[in-house]
């Protein structure tokens, strides 16, 4: 399998961002993304597919759209649609009738930022996920790097405080965005986790005091998707699109926060008499499954079972073998800047 770098859910000058793609192209390059899948609000931009490259690296930027109901107070409901290859925004007051025009055309849909809460020392409104009778969708945001803000800031200070140290930030996914996750793979759902970074790069003043909020490199360089593939990218658009865009929904990827050091190399496997899995993948129990571990580095190894921990390690790699079905998935945290923070989060191995 190969592994691409892909920064998904930001923004460009066709809704809130401050940047063009090329603009992003270029963020990405430095910071040594894949991938880019670019969200504008309400509007799936046109004509912009294109590898761009530099100094022998490349970049491959998708577009697809961040959907909601703009005519609702607050607007929730936001929706990632990629791959659709066609305008749905017309159909934002009813996200269920976005999902599956989704669908119809071989896109996928994400719930975004699930759990984003108001932060009323910058106007900033609630605008989670509310409604969850929706069926038919891709998965969810797990971790988005914007948002994460929105939990963390308290004041204006506070928030003058992360603009100049945006490295102080992540924590980790929003612990009730977790809780959601489980309870749906618990209901038997097949959710695919992503992470976000909803980079908007908004220029912002206070007083005398004048700065890019998170320009697109930070990010890129923060929270990203983990995406891993049968080949490495060809240079054709459409081959490339149509295998990036099956990963993704076959949930064969991980988050990583790549920022305190490069997950790039992580791995969560299961391995059966007869078959073996990677994350997404569904494995028989056949007598019993053995879960195989490998992270980057020596870090602090959860191995989750139906939302619960079953093993956990201060290690490079874990193994555990198991009897019981169940869905498993692992987080990974790393000490950085003096604190425990989120840095892995796979997506399921389901054994049934």
């Amino acid at each position: 399998m190969d592994e691409l770098i892909v920064n998904l859910h930001m923004h460009t000058r066709y809704s809130d961002g401050s940047g063009t793609h090329a603009d992003l192209a270029n963020a990405a390059l430095k910071a040594g993304v894949d991938v880019l899948l670019v969200t504008d609000h309400n509007v799936w931009v046109q004509g912009v597919e294109a590898y761009h490259e530099s100094n022998s690296r490349r970049v491959l930027v998708l577009v697809g759209e961040e959907i909601h109901d703009q005519d609702r107070d607050p607007q929730k409901n936001h929706l990632l649609i990629f791959g659709a290859e066609r305008e749905l925004a017309p159909l934002a007051d009813d996200p269920q009738m976005v999902i599956d025009a989704a669908a119809r055309a071989g896109g996928l849909s994400f719930l975004a930022h699930p759990i984003d809460p108001a932060l009323p020392a910058f106007g900033e409104t609630d605008i989670s996920w509310e409604d969850w009778n929706v069926r038919g969708y891709t998965g969810l945001e797990l971790w988005n790097g914007f948002s994460e803000l929105k939990v963390v800031v308290r004041s204006k200070l506070h928030g003058l405080f992360y603009a100049y140290f945006p490295e102080f930030i992540a924590h980790g996914p929003v612990p009730g965005t977790l809780k959601i996750w489980d309870d749906l793979l618990a209901q038997g759902q097949r959710v695919v986790a992503v992470g976000g970074s909803d980079a908007h790069a908004r220029p912002m003043s206070m007083g005398p005091l004048r700065r890019v909020i998170f320009p697109y490199e930070y990010h890129f360089s923060a929270v990203n998707t983990h995406l891993l593939t049968p080949a490495p990218l060809t240079g054709n658009l459409e081959a490339d699109r149509k295998m990036i865009y099956e990963s993704l929904a076959a949930g064969h990827c991980f988050i990583g926060y790549d920022l305190p050091a490069p997950t790039r190399g992580f791995r969560f496997s299961a391995h059966g008499p007869e078959r073996n899995a990677i994350m997404g993948d569904e494995i028989p129990l056949e007598r019993s499954v053995t879960l195989q571990i490998k992270a980057p580095g020596r870090a602090y190894i959860r191995l989750i079972k139906n939302g619960e921990i079953i093993k956990k390690a201060y290690a490079e790699a874990l193994t555990h073998v198991t009897t019981e079905a169940g869905v498993y998935r692992v987080e990974v945290l790393r000490r950085y800047l003096g604190r425990l923070r989120g840095w892995i989060y796979s997506n399921p191995i389901y054994i049934r």
